[in-house]
C-alpha cells in the first residue's frame, strides 16, 4: 500500500488518491488542461498531499462555463 502520490506512481498505483482526503474539498480550477497555471495547481495540489483532481476542474478548451 503507497503512502504517498509519488510512491504510488513509483509502483504503477495510477488510481491512488491520499487518505483522508476529498476531492469535493480541494477547490476547482477553471485553467486550461497543460497550461503553466494548471500545472503550478497540480504541483501545489501534490506537495500538499491533495487528490490531483477535482470533478469540475476544466478538462478541455470548451468548458467555459467552468470558469
Amino acid at each position: 500500500m503507497s503512502n504517498s502520490l509519488l510512491e504510488a506512481i513509483k509502483k504503477g498505483n495510477w488510481e491512488f488518491e491520499p487518505a483522508g482526503q476529498d476531492a469535493t474539498e480541494v477547490p476547482p480550477t477553471p485553467a486550461m488542461p497543460g497550461s503553466k497555471e494548471k500545472l503550478a495547481i497540480l504541483a501545489e495540489r501534490l506537495q500538499l498531499g491533495l487528490p490531483l483532481w477535482h470533478d469540475s476542474d476544466r478538462r478541455t478548451f470548451n468548458d467555459e462555463d467552468r470558469e
